[in-house]
């Protein structure tokens, strides 16, 4: 199982993307968390905006479909998809999380 962060301007923005991702089987779960404030050097320039968060579980087999998914979606250049792999985890949820992203 992964998770797979990934970040976005607006919170309808990452209701789309949560929805596609679902929807495809690409993701089993989607957590949208507000962040209060994102810094970061972009071209040169130390940046600051409000973002929202994805929080997105997924298996490791949907994970090549899942990034492109996101990057077709994104409105970002370069949106941010960082996967880590769950070291332990209730068994059941990760069956869950398995079995939701089936392979189409």
């Amino acid at each position: 199982m992964l998770i797979v962060l990934t970040t976005v301007q607006k919170k309808s923005e990452g209701e789309k993307i949560a929805k596609s991702l679902v929807e495809k089987h690409l993701a089993a779960c989607v957590n949208i968390v507000k962040l209060e404030r994102s810094i970061y050097r972009w071209e040169g320039k130390i940046k600051e905006d409000g973002e929202y968060l994805l929080i997105i579980k997924t298996s490791d087999r949907s994970f090549l479909r899942l990034e492109r998914e996101i990057k077709n979606l994104s409105t970002y250049d370069m949106p941010e998809i960082l996967a880590i792999k769950t070291a332990k985890g209730s068994k059941r949820y990760i069956d869950w999380v398995n079995h939701s992203c089936l392979s189409f």
